[in-house]
């Protein structure tokens, strides 16, 4: 059946060895995940389980975390290759001796001398290049077990800091300071955390089931710095080329934008704030927070802006703005996208979320308010003196720059 489906010669047909091989060699391209699947011939989710391993429970509730997969290694030039084993065996057969076989491959003759004297086969059937070749391949592993490992009184102690909940990064930065004597006292905090990521270490057998603050098994799943991760229909305009009179917030009129979500993500309100004055504007979303549906809102909510006050917005890259194309065509307002996971670039709008969440706790269902409770919250904050103002506040900050 298999073969029927997977003819000798197409991607189903590899070993499964070279079928991750490849894959892994296509992601480092920069092929996305789904594409490198089809052209390997496995399945999208087999190939997020071999980039970013799994975790499985069992029926009797035992966790197990199975790591990502890794490429087969790529052996340096400076060591001796299976066909040059073959061309040493080959030559010396033959009768050459060692600094001719070392002039045709062009090798040192210590390193030919080397060679034949460490993997010759002491049976008396003389050099042969194929054991030759998995002795020195087995050789240069050099397998070590870790320091975590092997330093048993090292390892108590990071066993004792994780079950009083200290982190990694704490437990390596207080070593020095509790054994300033003892240098073998010594570990990284990406060591502590690569070791309880291995399901055989033994600091993860011994460590609390769930040792990390988050509670993880295994590493986050993360993207590459150039990876976007939203599928906008249009590409958005990087927060690099926003003008420079709204990053010193000299010129009123360049607004941040997001969404506080309710329980479960299945309700949400939008958040506006004008950078320079903080004055705040609520989107009322009573029937979801596509993209579609906020577009709709944004528009309506800058309706009732003056022209000179709306230049510019300024949004993460979630999946809510996937049609901000359409915004800035209907509002000829440009919208510029900060870096993934940079909440800092827009801190005023990261701010008044958190002063919302006093009017719209986290875990509550956001469909319940209306649009004129909304109306009533942004009064009140903009109503409310603010210190970065000068003790002013944004409805009266608005104004006066408006006059």
């Amino acid at each position: 059946m298999s073969s029927s489906r997977h003819p000798q010669g197409l991607p189903g047909s590899l070993p499964l060895v070279d079928k991750r091989d490849r894959y892994l060699r296509l992601m480092a391209q920069g092929i996305t995940n789904a594409e490198a699947c089809r052209l390997v011939g496995v399945g999208r989710g087999t190939g997020v389980r071999w980039r970013y391993g799994r975790t499985v429970t069992d029926v009797q509730g035992r966790v197990r975390a199975y790591a990502p997969i890794s490429a087969s290694v790529t052996i340096s030039p400076r060591f001796l290759s299976q066909d040059e084993r073959m061309l040493i065996a080959d030559l010396r057969a033959a009768g050459r001796g060692i600094r001719s076989i070392a002039t045709e491959l062009a090798r040192s003759p210590s390193t030919i001398s080397r060679e034949i004297r460490r993997n010759s086969d002491g049976a008396g059937r003389g050099y042969q290049p194929f054991r030759a070749h998995q002795r020195a391949a087995a050789r240069r592993l050099r397998p070590k077990a870790g320091k975590l490992a092997e330093h048993e009184e090292l390892r108590t102690f990071v066993q004792d800091c994780l079950r009083t909940r200290w982190s990694p990064e704490q437990i390596s930065s207080v070593l020095p300071q509790i054994f300033p004597d003892h240098p073998e006292m010594r570990v990284c905090h990406e060591t502590i955390y690569q070791a309880l990521y291995r399901p055989d270490h033994l600091l993860r057998r011994a460590a609390p089931t769930r040792a990390l603050r988050s509670g993880r098994l295994r590493r986050r799943r993360r993207r590459r710095g150039d990876q976007r991760t939203t599928n906008f229909i249009e590409a958005g305009n990087p927060l690099s080329q926003r003008p420079a009179e709204a990053e010193d917030r000299t010129v009123a009129g360049h607004w941040e934008g997001d969404l506080i979500t309710g329980k479960h993500n299945k309700s949400a309100i939008g958040t506006l704030i004008e950078r320079t004055t903080r004055y705040t504007l609520l989107l009322h979303l009573p029937d979801g927070h596509n993209g579609e549906q906020v577009r709709d809102a944004l528009v309506r909510a800058f309706a009732t802006v003056p022209a000179d006050l709306a230049r510019s917005l300024t949004w993460d890259q979630g999946g809510e703005m996937s049609r901000h194309h359409e915004f800035t065509s209907s509002t000829g307002i440009p919208v510029y996208f900060c870096e993934p996971s940079s909440p800092w670039q827009r801190g005023s709008n990261e701010n008044t979320n958190g002063l919302l969440r006093q009017y719209f706790p986290k875990g509550s269902d956001l469909s319940t308010f209306t649009a004129n409770d909304l109306i009533d919250v942004a009064e009140e904050l903009n109503c409310r003196p603010r210190k970065c103002l000068g003790w002013k506040n944004p409805t009266d900050h608005l104004t006066s720059l408006t006059q």
